[in-house]
């Protein structure tokens, strides 16, 4: 008999297959790790097994349910894939949250107010867009590079640095970004922030400052890009975006904020005329150098600021890499903004943390860095392929794009359809989709908007068969 360990109450001095819910005798034949792994999820979901319960030797519930051990391998390993259990050497495997009662940040809550969808039951499947795969932040990486650092600084290291970021930090960041996105400047150009978001909110301000009162957007385009800039006073103005990137042509403003690299959300690439054509314009562009890692069936598309260093204020960040709760990024800016931007930096909050800036130095001093990369581009192709191949059986007349680069694709819908209304009934049916509506400024064609890096792919197909039962025509 089997028991878990650390769970209360009525959980003690039960075999697992009690709380699963599963015999032995009723195991499939074909499919034995999604009917595990769905017994698990189910538990979980039911708090069967409650947030910090250890859950049986892979060994021990094998013998239990007479499957073989690699099955439990498997499923545990699916379970951390999702985010509903922790595993660690010579700890076993954890329990790490209560499904439905999901971990989100008050700009996750406030964005689901404004959707008015409510959360995927228990068993639902979230594919919003913008969430990388969390489980698979580098941890042992991390961790062996963070006790290298705490080793090797000094207490100088540690006192009130330079707001603009970790010498460190700065000088291997622009040998990186040098090398693959073929940026212009030199370390000291670089702002180190806390994300995308703060190097928005930073131009905003020295913008506002300098008369600015509006800025080009893409439209449609990031909603939390345009919230941040109006926010700080800078109004957004939409332009339009087609096959081949903004409608450089249709640009009244002085400052133009877009993603050029994969544009979020059609995931279009700026074409080389539209780039010359901007490049040609004038104003200062702000370059969000949206998932630009994440990239399967196309070559790297260099980075706009290489072409026009003194009139691009270039960002980006390890959100969509790492993970968005590190809060890093970095920004390059022409230099004639440089230094009301240190100073806005400097009042913000005196630089970011010393510790994880020269933690990332040294992930991406000794190559552990583009190796991870590497290792979630594979891994988010895997995803990405799932969700196709199953919007493919399940939705064949679907038109998708978006699929050479990033986290997230696009299905077009036709012009008859409310967006809105039909992501209310994905969500009813267990999968959360963003409408493509909700990202736009001015009326367009409809679309839902689908993340694939934060699930699995047999998660990812159940979702498209879901979706199929939602949109399919009748």
């Amino acid at each position: 008999m089997v028991r878990l360990k650390g769970q209360s109450g009525h959980s003690k001095g039960g075999p697992i297959s009690d709380f699963l819910q599963l015999r032995a005798d009723q195991a499939p034949a074909k499919g034995l790790t999604a009917w595990l792994t769905a017994g698990l999820r189910d538990a979980i979901a039911a708090r069967r097994l409650a947030a910090g319960a250890r859950l049986p030797a892979t060994r021990v519930l094998a013998a239990d349910l007479r499957i073989s051990r690699g099955v439990v391998v498997e499923a545990y390993q699916r379970l951390i894939d999702e985010g509903l259990a922790t595993g660690r050497t010579g700890a076993g495997t954890t329990v790490a949250a209560l499904a439905g009662e999901p971990d989100v940040s008050s700009d996750r809550r406030r964005t689901l107010d404004q959707l008015r969808l409510p959360l995927p039951p228990a068993d639902g499947i979230d594919l919003s867009p913008g969430v990388p795969d969390l489980s698979a932040f580098p941890r042992a990486q991390w961790l062996r590079a963070e006790k290298a650092v705490l080793d090797e600084i000094t207490g100088a290291d540690l006192g009130y640095g330079d707001p603009g970021g970790a010498p460190r930090l700065r000088a291997e960041l622009i040998g990186w970004l040098r090398r693959t996105r073929g940026v212009r400047a030199d370390a000291d150009d670089i702002v180190v922030v806390s994300g995308v978001a703060q190097a928005l909110a930073l131009l905003a301000q020295t913008l506002r400052a300098g008369g600015v009162t509006a800025a080009a957007v893409e439209d449609p385009g990031s909603r939390g890009a345009r919230d941040q800039m109006a926010h700080w006073g800078v109004r957004p103005a939409p332009v339009p975006v087609d096959e081949e990137g903004i409608r450089v042509d249709r640009i009244t403003q002085e400052v133009a904020v877009l993603t050029p690299a994969h544009q979020f959300p059609t995931g279009v690439v700026l074409s080389p005329a539209r780039r010359r054509a901007l490049l040609e314009w004038g104003g200062l562009i702000v370059e969000d150098d949206y998932d630009a890692e994440h990239r399967y069936d196309r070559a790297p598309v260099a980075a706009l600021q290489g072409s026009a260093p003194e009139r691009v204020a270039y960002a980006g960040s390890v959100s969509k890499s790492l993970a968005p709760g590190m809060r890093l990024g970095w920004m390059i800016a022409p230099r004639r903004l440089q230094p009301a931007l240190l100073e806005a930096k400097h009042d913000t909050d005196l630089g970011n943390p010393a510790i994880p800036q020269l933690v990332l130095a040294r992930l991406l001093a000794t190559g552990d860095y583009e190796r991870h990369l590497r290792a979630v581009r594979s891994r988010q192709r895997r995803r990405r392929d799932a969700l196709i191949a199953g919007l493919r059986r399940h939705l064949p007349h679907a038109r998708v794009t978006g699929v050479a680069a990033g986290l997230h694709l696009l299905i077009l819908l036709d012009g008859d359809h409310d967006d809105a209304v039909l992501a209310e009934r994905a969500a009813a049916n267990g999968v959360r989709v963003q409408p493509l509506s909700w990202h736009r400024l001015e009326p367009g064609p409809p679309g839902l908007v689908l993340g694939y890096a934060a699930n699995p792919p047999d998660r990812l197909a159940e979702a498209a068969q879901r979706l199929g039962a939602v949109l399919s025509p009748r």
